[in-house]
């Protein structure tokens, strides 16, 4: 079988999503269940999957999804725990206090304290925290979840204390005899190696998301400003950059010092002890203030059914100071690094774990620690907010819970397929073959459709089709593959797993030498990380926690943007390492930035017309 046929038939789940979710603009709800049934077919009738196989997947994929839908339900739990206790309104004060203007608000909520929460937690934590909390604030709910889901790239890779690196490049380059002989050529230890790995990625992303803050603020006036523009977000390029480089100095700091476990959550927090002092004395503070338009003027499809229930109030006769309306954000951050840091602890909370394993013995197990999940810690904090706020005085608790539900309920379909179409996808052939060239064979031999699982599983023939198409280039589209795997699982680390070991023996293949192997896998973990940005789980779940539900494709079409930036400038950055001295290679990448930039300053953008 021809590898162009088996790489169009792997295509053809992706192409549905694209074409429904993100041209057609189909509520995720319709587009996934009909892109779900496309994967099955194509599982089953062209690619030889095992029936026992996709329906074992589609099972893990639905208990992924609850999995997910718990962390939603805990995070918009304690949104509107806050909102009751009228702690919102005054953090809502706070922020004004700090600078009213939204391009400040959004560079510290989103990016700082979501990198904060990324470090700590991970699973799509920050997004489906600060985009709630920036719709607290004011923001429309589109706004929000597109700033929200923006940050989720530089420190992604470094979530959930390393875990992208730790685990899935730790296991994905695990006793495979390419990676032996990269670590005897560099001389080192596998753990060393994937140290190496982890300082590398944190490179690539510093020099990349740094620019982030700025990009972020420059998509938020071009597409929720009054004149449409980005130049209105790049005027407050000082406080940007500035903001970009607080947090991406310490974070290459730790991951040269320390490792790849803390990068993402020491920079979030010295990035926001050095931004908001300075911010509250109006260092590098925009001289003019950006507001969004007055409620009447904005589209309708910004605004969430949960907007309205958002707006902040006071409780009457009961005032909280910044410090106690912040507790319960420091309480989830304390607990998220305690339950992931601490071995005791989490031994204990992962003891509490119900799986079906080797389901209909196909080798894939289904499994869900609810203890060790990020909505089991923001459950908690809810809790301990009632007591820490004295609901029983003021506000309505049930509320907040009741709201939790409402919106579970009307993101789930969404997610119930979303989840199984893509572990189908992935584990289309779980016992594949494992290096290129036994891919490279078994098609030089002509095997048929119904071997094809045999061969490799579709995002596994995806990334040989690319390989083969870009020969010597291949670091430049590294990255992509990386955004694949991302886009694809919804997470980084998977992506990592799925991935890691294809990027080295491609490296191999092509003839890098050891270092520019490892640098291949980093570029591998920068791309997945870049991915996150537009992955369908974070969307639907971003959106869900503030209420957003149908709006997926417009958000990706947003986000497309950034990512496209983020993983072209890390592929230029990766060929200029690589091919190494002073070349070229730096100029196209520092071209690429100015092309970026340029492209935000000269684009005045059109208003719509109010529909």
């Amino acid at each position: 079988m021809n590898l162009g046929v088996l790489v169009f038939f792997a295509l053809l789940p992706l192409a549905t999503v694209a074409l429904f979710l993100v041209i057609l603009r189909w509520p995720a709800k319709h587009a996934m269940p009909l892109a779900y049934v496309v994967a099955v077919l194509v599982a089953l009738f062209f690619w030889g999957t095992d029936l026992n196989v996709v329906a074992a997947a589609s099972i893990n994929g639905i208990v992924v999804a609850l999995n997910i839908l718990f962390i939603v339900f805990g995070a918009i739990l304690l949104l509107y725990t806050l909102k009751e206790s009228g702690a919102i309104a005054t953090i809502q004060q706070g922020f004004r206090d700090i600078s009213p203007d939204r391009r400040v608000q959004a560079i510290i909520v989103a990016w700082l304290f979501g990198c904060l929460i990324e470090g700590a937690s991970g699973f799509g934590t920050p997004a489906a925290i600060a985009a709630p909390l920036l719709v607290a604030l004011g923001f429309p709910a589109m706004a929000a979840v597109m700033s929200a889901l923006i940050i989720q790239s530089t420190p992604v890779s470094f979530g959930a204390v390393g875990t992208p690196i730790l685990v899935g490049v730790n296991a994905g380059l695990a006793d495979q005899s390419v990676t032996e002989r990269v670590i005897e050529a560099l001389g080192t230890t596998h753990a060393e190696m994937v140290n190496q790995i982890g300082m590398q990625v944190a490179l690539i992303h510093s020099l990349v998301g740094f620019l982030v803050p700025l990009i972020m603020v420059g998509m938020l006036t071009r597409f929720f400003g009054a004149n449409r523009s980005f130049v209105d977000g790049l005027r407050a390029w000082p406080f940007a950059l500035f903001a970009g480089v607080a947090f991406v100095v310490p974070y290459y700091a730790v991951a040269a010092l320390l490792g790849p476990a803390f990068p993402s959550l020491i920079g979030g927090l010295i990035g926001l002890a050095i931004v908001v002092p300075a911010a509250r004395k109006g260092f590098l503070i925009p001289k003019d203030t950006f507001h969004f338009e007055e409620r009447s003027k904005w589209e309708p499809e910004w605004i969430s059914r949960l907007q309205d229930e958002t707006t902040p109030e006071r409780a009457e006769g009961f005032a909280l100071s910044q410090m106690q309306a912040w507790a319960p954000y420091v309480v989830v951050a304390v607990l998220l690094v305690l339950t992931r840091t601490i071995d005791p602890v989490v031994d204990a909370l992962q003891s509490v774990r119900f799986a079906w394993e080797d389901i209909f013995g196909s080798g894939i197990t289904a499994a869900s620690t609810p203890l060790y999940l990020p909505g089991f810690v923001l459950l908690v904090t809810s809790v301990i907010t009632y007591f820490l706020h004295q609901m029983w005085t003021h506000g309505n608790y049930l509320n907040a819970w009741k709201t939790a539900g409402r919106t579970i309920l009307a993101a789930g379909v969404a997610l119930i397929f979303a989840v199984p179409m893509v572990q189908v996808f992935i584990n289309s052939a779980p016992d594949g073959l494992q290096t290129v060239e036994e891919i490279r064979m078994a098609l030089q031999d002509g095997v048929g459709l119904g071997a094809a699982a045999q061969v490799a599983s579709m995002p596994e023939m995806l990334a040989q089709g690319v390989a083969t198409l870009t020969g010597g280039l291949w670091p430049l589209f590294s990255p992509l593959i990386g955004g694949l795997g991302a886009f694809l699982a919804g997470s980084n680390t998977v992506s990592n797993l799925m991935f890691s070991f294809f990027q080295i023996s491609t490296a191999e293949q092509i003839g890098l030498t050891a270092s520019g192997a490892t640098w291949v896998v980093a570029l591998q973990a920068v791309g997945g990380a870049g991915g996150n940005m537009v992955t369908v789980h974070n969307v639907v779940a971003a959106s869900a926690t503030v209420g957003l539900i149908g709006r997926e494709g417009d958000i990706i079409r947003k986000t497309l943007l950034p990512m496209v930036y983020y993983v072209l400038a890390a592929g230029l950055i990766g060929m200029a390492i690589i091919v190494g001295g002073m070349n070229f290679w730096y100029l196209l990448w520092i071209g690429w930035a100015a092309l970026w930039l340029g492209f935000m300053a000269l684009n005045k953008g059109r208003r719509p017309a109010l529909s």
